[in-house]
């Protein structure tokens, strides 16, 4: 079945090029364009397309005001279309929350040897969000909640101010997650206790440049310490470490200040099934390391990336849990894992923090 897509950006550029690039897939068709949200909203209205490519930050209406409506009014499935820089990435970060299910990084000025792979990837990404469970991407924001957030905030900065860090590690949780990660990873790792005896490993498919500013968006929602990785980062219980964009994120073991310990290696070695960073590098590495210590969370997301890391992990003596499709935006990852029978548990979101206590408690 052809793919009806809707572009939406003030920029005739980007309009162009967009167009361009999704014409070249056989799976997807244009079927419009608007260069505004209010111009958009008509023609979602009037085309009703399968996917919307959304500006981000556009003048007359902008992208979250435009996103609000199409997800109250007429449910489709959104992509933003965000540059890099701090306004235009913290924009799209709460798109996530709105119920947009993508981003796509905008392609002006990037070198033409590495056009191919982007517009690779906004294909995938396009085609990918036509698979998303509207339903699961009801919009998370609570205005009604300031307040209570704030309270939250405080309690935190509280709790780490008596915290210690620590490099031994009792337990590691690896978790890998692409369509619909954003939201269902703010949603996690905002439910674990401020004293959760595990380091923890994130790997979200997302283009470079975001993960910092969502490694600081779920910074601000836990008393976990969260941070986007660094080459030669200690693997230490209460801290959250997210690969960047386009960096593998694997573990080795490397002599610090005289001790053996367990660090982030990051790397631009070549994509394993398309992405990089890989949630099966980053479960490969640990594997060995940790062994029984490790459980490995493999959330939604389109593809099977994950699947033969999760293998590894279960050899050495790790368990795996794989999130359900009721709770999933795209039933891809997981279900692979469950697929060839990996999976020791299979879980709802909402459920599975409280069973990750359990098992390593």
């Amino acid at each position: 079945m052809t793919i009806r897509a809707l572009i939406v950006d003030d920029s005739a550029l980007i309009r162009k090029l967009l167009s361009d690039i999704l014409s070249q897939d056989p799976n997807l068709r244009i079927i419009g364009t608007a260069f505004n949200g209010k111009d958009g909203l008509e023609k979602i209205k009037k085309l009703r397309p399968d996917v919307v490519l959304l500006d981000n930050i556009m003048p007359v209406f902008d992208g979250l005001k435009t996103l609000a409506w199409i997800v109250k009014e007429c449910p489709t499935p959104v992509v933003m279309i965000s540059a890099f820089g701090e306004r235009a990435e913290e924009i799209t970060l709460t798109a996530f929350e709105y119920g947009a299910v993508d981003v796509i990084q905008r392609p002006e000025g990037i070198l033409s040897q590495n056009m191919p792979d982007m517009a690779e990837e906004i294909c995938r990404k396009t085609r990918a969000a036509t698979k998303a469970n509207l339903e699961n991407l009801e919009c998370m924001r609570n205005r009604e909640l300031e307040e209570t957030d704030i309270n939250k905030r405080e309690k935190i900065e509280k709790h780490r101010s008596r915290k210690e860090t620590t490099s031994f590690v009792r337990n590691v949780l690896a978790i890998g997650a692409s369509t619909g990660g954003p939201r269902a990873l703010e949603k996690l790792i905002g439910s674990f206790p401020a004293d959760i005896p595990a380091a923890v490993l994130i790997v979200q498919h997302m283009p470079a440049g975001f993960t910092a500013s969502f490694s600081k968006r779920l910074d601000s929602k836990t008393a976990l310490r969260v941070k986007e990785a660094e080459e030669g980062d200690i693997i230490e219980e209460g801290t959250v470490l997210i690969a960047p964009g386009n960096h593998h994120m694997e573990i080795v073991q490397k002599t610090v200040k005289g001790r053996k310990e367990e660090v982030a290696h990051l790397s631009c070695s070549p994509k394993e099934l398309g992405s990089r960073p890989s949630v099966n590098a980053l479960f490969r590495s640990i594997a060995p390391i940790y062994g029984s210590k490790i459980v490995s969370l493999v959330l939604t997301g389109m593809n099977c990336d994950g699947a033969d890391g999760a293998e590894q992990v279960k050899k050495m003596g790790g368990k795996i849990i794989a999130e359900a499709q009721s709770s999933c935006v795209v039933y891809g990852m997981p279900k692979e894992v469950v697929r060839r029978k990996l999976a020791d548990f299979v879980l709802p979101l909402d459920k599975m923090a409280e069973e990750i206590v359990k098992i390593i408690s």
